[in-house]
């Protein structure tokens, strides 16, 4: 191995240590941060009643479990060098099983709250009123019992592995069959995922559009949907984007990991396919501090009710209109006459 090559095997090993130990801690603490404040929003009264919000709210409980779970362990592990799961098998399990689990679980949130924005944009009646909490709760605990279940095979080969004379480390069964069939079901997990998110965005974007459409030259309602209603919808559509466009590069190149793991390479091509993981890894974090962000910049409701906390942490007052105020100003600002008939084109 040439000088050049350990050259730039330090530089690359010291990018990924510093991306840990500050990137990482830095998505932890805007991520926690964000998060709960999301949450305490989302809590308030105006907020509670729409099904879309309690998707939302569960969303960043597991943005949360995700960040103080995978995103702390290897920014300690990786940053700081600070390996208490090799140490514990308990912990080793527990770490690699509630990572999985949210990571899989709260893109199956995202496509519940897609199927209920379907739901509410729908041009049929009965269709609508499958959009209720009852629906909303039966399906995170299905998806929750499901993904707890299919997972628990992780509490069994994830063990301290010794990988030398006197080396341990906390990893999946070294056998080959089992990591390639973690690696190869996560990434189709993930296509399936990608796939609904862009199909029942792209429907509900239909939907959207034809009541818009409708509104501005028939001045009559299908139904009632509010400005925020039209403003969450807007948000899932950006959580949706982002979280394909972060997630996409990792799996892919978790798939050609596995698929090279078997052929010879040099220390520099070594140190790069870990580099060039650590990196993706690195992308697809920042999804979990996003959150609050999106909600910020897309949701003008949002903003207001931030702007509220504040004021009130101040000891200030913040003149907020009310609910009839709300409704009025969402109508003339969609061009809306509200009328009580329900009229479906055939």
């Amino acid at each position: 191995m040439s000088t050049n090559d350990d050259y730039y095997i330090e530089i690359l090993s010291n990018i990924s240590v510093y991306l840990y130990r500050y990137g990482n801690l830095a998505i932890y603490i805007l991520g926690n941060i964000g998060n709960l404040l999301s949450i305490l929003i989302f809590s308030r009264k105006p907020w509670k009643k729409n099904v879309c919000v309690f998707y939302f709210i569960i969303f960043l409980i597991l943005s949360c479990i995700y960040l103080n779970s995978i995103i702390l362990g290897t920014a300690l592990i990786n940053g700081f060098d600070i390996n208490a799961q090799n140490s514990n098998a308990l912990l080793c399990k527990l770490l690699h099983y509630v990572g999985i689990f949210s990571s899989t679980l709260l893109p199956t949130v995202i496509i519940l709250a897609s199927i209920d924005r379907l739901l509410i944009s729908s041009q049929n009646v009965e269709t609508r009123l499958y959009s209720s909490k009852r629906l909303a709760y039966f399906s995170i605990s299905s998806s929750t019992l499901f993904w707890l279940f299919f997972h628990i095979h992780l509490l069994i080969k994830v063990n301290i592995q010794q990988i030398g004379s006197s080396d341990w480390i906390c990893d999946y069964d070294l056998s080959g069959s089992y990591i390639d069939f973690v690696n190869y079901s996560l990434m189709t997990f993930n296509c399936l995922f990608c796939l609904l998110m862009i199909i029942l965005s792209i429907l509900t974007f239909k939907n959207v559009r034809y009541i818009r459409c409708t509104r501005r030259h028939q001045r009559k309602q299908i139904r009632s949907i509010t400005k925020k209603d039209f403003q969450l919808i807007r948000c899932l559509f950006v959580l949706v984007i982002v979280y394909i466009s972060v997630s996409v590069a990792p799996a892919l190149n978790s798939v050609y990991t596995t698929a090279t793991k078997n052929q010879l390479r040099t220390p520099l091509q070594d140190e790069t396919v870990y580099f060039v993981a650590n990196l993706f890894d690195f992308i697809y974090f920042t999804f979990y501090c996003s959150n609050f962000f999106i909600f910020l910049i897309v949701s003008k409701a949002f903003r207001h009710e931030l702007k509220r906390i504040v004021f009130k942490l101040f000891g200030n007052d913040l003149v907020v209109l009310t609910e009839k105020e709300n409704n009025q100003n969402n109508n003339e600002n969609l061009n809306v006459t509200v009328v009580n008939t329900i009229e479906i084109p055939y």
